[in-house]
Protein backbone atom coordinates (compact mmCIF):
# COMPACT_ATOMS: atom_id res chain seq x y z
CA UNK A 1 0.00 0.00 0.00
CA UNK A 2 1.71 3.31 -1.32
CA UNK A 3 1.41 6.11 1.17
CA UNK A 4 0.37 9.44 -0.15
CA UNK A 5 1.33 12.51 1.30
CA UNK A 6 -0.74 16.25 1.17
CA UNK A 7 1.80 19.23 1.36
CA UNK A 8 0.24 22.07 3.58
CA UNK A 9 1.95 24.87 1.87
CA UNK A 10 2.21 28.40 3.06
CA UNK A 11 3.42 31.89 1.86
CA UNK A 12 7.10 32.36 2.42
CA UNK A 13 6.21 36.18 2.50
CA UNK A 14 2.89 36.81 4.43
CA UNK A 15 2.76 33.90 6.16
CA UNK A 16 -1.01 32.54 5.32
CA UNK A 17 -1.85 28.88 4.37
CA UNK A 18 -2.17 28.38 0.90
CA UNK A 19 -4.31 25.38 0.99
CA UNK A 20 -8.19 25.57 -0.01
CA UNK A 21 -10.44 23.40 1.69
CA UNK A 22 -13.72 24.19 -0.65
CA UNK A 23 -11.83 23.15 -3.70
CA UNK A 24 -10.33 19.70 -2.97
CA UNK A 25 -8.45 17.36 -5.70
CA UNK A 26 -8.09 13.61 -4.60
CA UNK A 27 -10.17 14.44 -1.52
CA UNK A 28 -7.73 16.93 0.59
CA UNK A 29 -7.44 20.49 0.23
CA UNK A 30 -6.05 22.29 -3.13
CA UNK A 31 -3.31 24.80 -3.00
CA UNK A 32 -4.58 28.14 -4.00
CA UNK A 33 -2.46 30.65 -5.77
CA UNK A 34 -2.47 33.67 -8.16
CA UNK A 35 -1.29 32.98 -12.28
CA UNK A 36 0.07 35.10 -14.95
CA UNK A 37 1.55 33.83 -18.58
CA UNK A 38 2.33 36.25 -20.92
CA UNK A 39 -1.38 36.41 -22.04
CA UNK A 40 -3.93 35.34 -18.82
CA UNK A 41 -3.96 36.10 -15.24
CA UNK A 42 -6.31 33.96 -12.93
CA UNK A 43 -6.54 31.37 -10.47
CA UNK A 44 -5.18 27.87 -9.88
CA UNK A 45 -5.33 25.48 -7.27
CA UNK A 46 -2.71 22.69 -7.45
CA UNK A 47 -2.89 19.27 -6.26
CA UNK A 48 -1.18 18.73 -2.89
CA UNK A 49 -0.78 15.11 -2.92
CA UNK A 50 3.21 15.15 -3.37
CA UNK A 51 3.94 13.89 -7.15
CA UNK A 52 0.59 14.61 -8.45
CA UNK A 53 0.40 17.53 -11.08
CA UNK A 54 -3.75 17.65 -11.06
CA UNK A 55 -4.62 21.06 -11.31
CA UNK A 56 -7.85 23.37 -11.73
CA UNK A 57 -7.25 26.92 -13.59
CA UNK A 58 -9.06 29.68 -14.96
CA UNK A 59 -7.77 29.50 -18.66
CA UNK A 60 -6.18 27.07 -20.50
CA UNK A 61 -2.26 26.86 -19.90
CA UNK A 62 -0.77 25.72 -22.77
CA UNK A 63 1.98 22.67 -23.09
CA UNK A 64 5.33 24.42 -22.28
CA UNK A 65 4.40 27.78 -21.04
CA UNK A 66 5.90 28.82 -18.14
CA UNK A 67 3.38 31.21 -15.77
CA UNK A 68 4.56 33.73 -12.64
CA UNK A 69 3.03 32.32 -9.49
CA UNK A 70 1.50 34.97 -6.81
CA UNK A 71 0.08 35.01 -3.33
CA UNK A 72 -3.65 35.19 -3.11
CA UNK A 73 -3.68 37.20 -0.31
CA UNK A 74 -0.39 39.56 -0.03
CA UNK A 75 -0.04 39.24 -4.05
CA UNK A 76 3.76 38.83 -3.62
CA UNK A 77 5.28 36.94 -6.63
CA UNK A 78 6.94 33.57 -5.67
CA UNK A 79 10.16 33.40 -6.91
CA UNK A 80 13.85 31.80 -6.27
CA UNK A 81 16.97 31.88 -7.69
CA UNK A 82 17.09 28.33 -8.58
CA UNK A 83 16.08 27.44 -12.50
CA UNK A 84 15.03 23.79 -13.55
CA UNK A 85 17.36 20.97 -13.99
CA UNK A 86 15.22 19.00 -15.99
CA UNK A 87 16.86 18.56 -19.65
CA UNK A 88 16.03 21.49 -21.98
CA UNK A 89 13.88 23.55 -19.53
CA UNK A 90 15.82 25.87 -17.33
CA UNK A 91 12.33 27.51 -16.30
CA UNK A 92 12.48 29.37 -12.69
CA UNK A 93 11.33 27.05 -9.98
CA UNK A 94 8.77 28.58 -7.51
CA UNK A 95 9.12 27.56 -3.65
CA UNK A 96 6.24 26.91 -1.27
CA UNK A 97 7.04 27.05 2.46
CA UNK A 98 5.39 24.09 4.10
CA UNK A 99 3.69 24.03 7.16
CA UNK A 100 6.09 21.43 9.18
CA UNK A 101 9.58 23.19 7.75
CA UNK A 102 11.05 23.15 4.76
CA UNK A 103 9.97 24.14 1.31
CA UNK A 104 8.83 22.13 -1.73
CA UNK A 105 10.07 23.71 -4.95
CA UNK A 106 7.71 23.48 -8.56
CA UNK A 107 9.12 24.37 -12.05
CA UNK A 108 7.38 26.62 -13.18
CA UNK A 109 7.02 24.75 -17.18
CA UNK A 110 3.44 23.67 -17.66
CA UNK A 111 4.19 20.05 -17.98
CA UNK A 112 8.30 19.71 -16.67
CA UNK A 113 7.57 17.14 -13.48
CA UNK A 114 10.64 18.64 -11.90
CA UNK A 115 9.89 18.89 -7.87
CA UNK A 116 11.66 18.53 -4.51
CA UNK A 117 11.16 19.35 -1.14
CA UNK A 118 14.65 21.20 0.91
CA UNK A 119 14.80 21.21 4.32
CA UNK A 120 17.01 23.46 6.20
CA UNK A 121 17.29 22.66 9.61
CA UNK A 122 17.60 18.81 8.34
CA UNK A 123 17.41 17.22 11.78
CA UNK A 124 13.89 19.11 13.09
CA UNK A 125 12.45 19.43 9.16
CA UNK A 126 12.86 15.43 8.57
CA UNK A 127 11.74 14.78 12.32
CA UNK A 128 8.71 16.59 12.46
CA UNK A 129 7.78 15.49 8.59
CA UNK A 130 8.25 11.72 9.24
CA UNK A 131 6.50 12.15 12.47
CA UNK A 132 3.43 13.82 10.68
CA UNK A 133 3.25 11.19 7.68
CA UNK A 134 4.20 8.17 9.82
CA UNK A 135 7.47 6.90 7.88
Amino acid sequence: MTKTISLLAKCPHCGKSFMDDEIKLHDVPSIKLNIETQSNRGTIRLCSVYGCYDHLCDFDLKDGEIAKFFCPYCNKELTSNMECEAPNCNAPMIPFTLELGGKVFICSRKGCSNHFVAFEDISTEVRKFYHEYGF
